[in-house]
């Protein structure tokens, strides 16, 4: 007790304003107030409150499983409780109607929504989505797909533009399914000039929507990137405006200069002449989208096995595309068969036959001969599907 004195005394003598007299607080007060500070000085200090346990939180709470939830949980480690993320569940599955089985994946593509304030962010967003005309249900499916744009203040401002651009709300969903942040981007500086460069060069936005994975991503991408990307395009000589400009845009645009240099070289050495390559680069531009062990494999497939010459080939590049195992391969056994059978004689081009739609394929060389081969009708299937072909002895390359 002695102790406990001397040592308030001292926190007093230390913690005394050195103030003029004529600013001097009354003695009775100013003892008081010292006083006060030292007893909250030498009161124990009580522990920080522990954070909520998130992973199970996330688990029992967002459906989510212990992987995604130990991810999630790292993202939301500041959190101290579980009100904002009880509240931003209640707002998706209440006043949203978000199904319970797709909020795992909202949380998995952004954490940080956990930690929305709902009624100052989400709620004025949502309200600017009505005003737009989109129904609960609409303003539910976007959500789900962009729920990082939710916390944008233009969220609003930036659907308005797209939807004017895209042409519909089923559009919208399409180009989110593949390019989650075009909600968010900058239109003045980048959508705006992007999409005027593009129209520049023949390309409008419903015109890329859909070709591939990556394509909608060339409307958000850095404006002097896309320029730059265009042209590496029009290096490999083809023209801006033609249909192959705008899918070779897509490709090349999302591949580095080297990865393009090193496809070309690949047809290079297999044995193509720098005229056929360009040739190949015009008529089938995706081409440069295969993985190098593909072309290769896809061009010796062609030369070794079905006999064809280079020159036909490359003026043919759609060939190269097609797969060994699922297309070319079982068509080429099948035809083989029907000869030593005795069952075809005429001579088919064998472009024609490769790139003959399957159902048609079917038509003129399985149905007509399954009285004469027996099972042949099952068996090319499971033949092109890569499954075990009892039944047929089919020849051996």
């Amino acid at each position: 007790m002695v102790q406990l004195g001397a040592r308030a005394l001292s926190l007093i003598l230390r913690a005394s304003p050195r103030l003029p007299a004529s600013r001097a607080a009354p003695p009775l007060v100013s003892l008081r107030r010292l006083l006060a500070a030292a007893s909250y000085a030498t009161a124990p200090t009580a522990s920080a409150p522990r954070p909520f346990a998130a992973e199970d939180y996330l688990v029992s709470s967002y459906g989510l499983d212990r992987a995604q939830a130990a991810k999630v949980a790292q993202k939301i480690s500041h959190l101290r409780s579980r009100c904002k993320p009880d509240a931003v569940l209640a707002f998706l599955t209440g006043a949203l109607g978000v199904p319970a089985a797709d909020v795992p994946a909202l949380v998995a593509m952004d954490p940080s929504f956990l930690c929305a304030d709902v009624e100052r962010t989400l709620a004025p967003r949502i309200a600017e989505l009505r005003g737009l005309g989109l129904t609960t249900e609409e303003i539910a499916r976007l959500i789900t797909l962009a729920p990082n744009s939710f916390r944008n203040r233009f969220l609003g401002r930036n659907l308005e533009f797209w939807l004017h651009e895209v042409g519909s709300f089923d559009k919208i969903v399409q180009v989110l399914r593949m390019c989650s942040g075009l909600l968010s981007i900058d239109l003045d500086k980048v959508a705006k000039p992007n999409i005027a460069f593009l129209k520049q060069c023949g390309v409008h936005v419903s015109e890329i929507v859909g070709i591939n994975l990556y394509s909608t991503r060339l409307l958000i991408m850095n404006p002097e990137l896309l320029r730059d990307a265009v042209e590496r395009v029009e290096a490999l000589g083809i023209k801006r405006g033609t249909r192959m400009f705008r899918r070779a845009l897509c490709l090349v645009a999302f591949q580095s200069k080297e990865s393009v240099a090193r496809k070309i070289q690949v047809l290079r050495e297999i044995g193509f002449s720098q005229d056929d390559v360009s040739l190949i680069v015009r008529k089938a531009p995706l081409v440069l989208g295969l993985t190098e062990q593909k072309v290769q494999r896809n061009v010796e497939f062609l030369i070794k096995d079905v006999g064809l010459e280079v020159p036909y080939i490359a003026r043919r590049p759609v060939l190269i595309m097609y797969s060994v195992e699922r297309r070319l391969l079982p068509r080429l056994c099948l035809l083989k068969l029907l000869r030593e059978k005795g069952l075809m004689n005429a001579e088919w081009d064998y472009y024609v036959i490769a790139s003959m739609g399957e159902k048609v394929f079917v038509q003129k060389f399985v149905l007509p001969y399954m009285d004469h081969v027996p099972g042949l009708a099952d068996v090319y299937p499971s033949k092109w599907s890569g499954k075990t072909t009892d039944g047929v002895d089919w020849p051996q390359d």
